[in-house]
């Protein structure tokens, strides 16, 4: 198998994920738009290009972890875009969270130019990107996750498969991402409760996160929150503020009735409107809403 491939998207969670990449021993043609991100991975192991479509001149497999649905329908199909240069047979790994809708789009682009598409979203923050902690999710034909299995190996710990519709992963991500922001939701609340009753709100997460809550998100997310803590910001509030648009969009489309989807993303979009979207992580609009809410 050639272990050059393309990788395009350098923000937090596609840097550790590229260096996983050249540590099982991929060459990488690199694309971002600030071309400095680069600079952070092993100079040897990397091929800086100039646009997506020299990133995708000539490698099988097409991996990106980018922003949004604009900014992934972009790089493949704008001018200088990905199907420009895309080999007959390439395969393009689809790594963002987006609408399962704009994967079906990506996935009929794809077969008019006789290269294929994978759905692939990831759950996992930056620290467990680095340790190669990531849950990835994928869904399209049987064939593709076969031949994507190894590049997938090398960045997650597992790698759950949702079926041969290509939008089943991007929907088991927007539910999976709403089901975070309303446990962050939650842990504000309860954590605030506390505090306004005269209890440690540090002593009130330790307690649930390690008896009745002892889970990944309660712990990793919760000591963020009792702590009133946010930093670093490891995801930003405006790109959590499309994940909860996307999945608000999700429960119209599919006619259902979601009141909890609805309070989360006007949690998020309330930090976006006072202008944190890009200087706070997601985690605070949920820890400092809740807290200036209850003026604490």
């Amino acid at each position: 198998m050639d272990k050059k491939i393309a990788f395009i998207g350098l923000g937090n969670l596609g840097i550790p994920m590229a260096k996983n990449l050249i540590a099982a021993g991929y060459h990488l043609q690199v694309y971002n738009r600030t071309a400095s991100k680069a600079g952070e991975l092993e100079q040897a192991s990397i091929t800086t290009c100039s646009t997506p479509a020299q990133a995708a001149e000539g490698v099988d497999f097409v991996i990106t972890i980018l922003a949004d649905d604009a900014v992934v329908t972009e790089i493949v199909t704008g001018t200088d875009g990905i199907l420009k240069t895309m080999q007959k047979g390439a395969l393009h790994i689809s790594m963002s969270t987006i609408s399962p809708q704009t994967s079906e789009q990506l996935l009929a682009l794809h077969r008019e130019a006789g290269t294929g598409y994978l759905a692939a979203p990831v759950f996992g923050r930056p620290e467990a990107a680095a340790a190669k902690k990531l849950w990835i999710c994928v869904s399209g034909e049987t064939d593709v996750k076969k031949s994507a299995e190894d590049m997938l190996n090398a960045m997650g710990q597992g790698i759950i498969d949702f079926g041969e519709s290509t939008g089943g992963a991007n929907v088991v991500k927007l539910t999976g991402n709403f089901m975070i922001m309303a446990a962050l939701e939650t842990m504000a609340e309860a954590y605030t409760i506390a505090e306004k009753n005269g209890l440690n709100r540090q002593q009130v997460a330790d307690f649930f996160s390690s008896t009745l809550f002892a889970c990944p998100i309660f712990q990793n997310y919760g000591k963020f929150i009792a702590a009133k803590n946010y930093d670093p910001v490891a995801f930003k509030a405006k790109l959590g503020y499309k994940d909860a648009r996307l999945a608000l969009a999700l429960t119209q489309k599919s006619e259902v009735p979601a009141p909890l989807v609805s309070l989360v993303n006007t949690r998020l979009l309330t930090q976006v409107a006072k202008g944190k979207g890009d200087s706070s992580d997601w985690i605070a609009a949920f820890g400092e809403g809740v807290s200036e809410d209850a003026g604490v």
